[in-house]
């Protein structure tokens, strides 16, 4: 596996790992109340959206050079 390839698979996960726990987050604050369950969700969905972001500008670049 090349380390471009590994690289796009590395994102895709963390961008997964990101929605489960952003989910786990807003369920917890749901169930308890606790305000810093809600901090950890959002702030790991706004991740998950950054690296989305990210991995699109990712494959879009290694493309332009020819390397994909």
């Amino acid at each position: 596996m090349s380390l471009k390839a590994f690289h796009i698979v590395f994102v895709i996960v963390s961008v997964l790992l990101s929605a489960f726990v952003g989910r786990w987050g807003v369920v917890a604050y749901r169930n308890d109340a606790q305000p810093m369950d809600l901090v950890v969700g959002i702030v790991a969905i706004v991740m998950g959206v950054l690296l989305v972001w990210y991995s699109t500008w990712f494959i879009r670049k290694i493309r332009a050079i020819g390397s994909a």
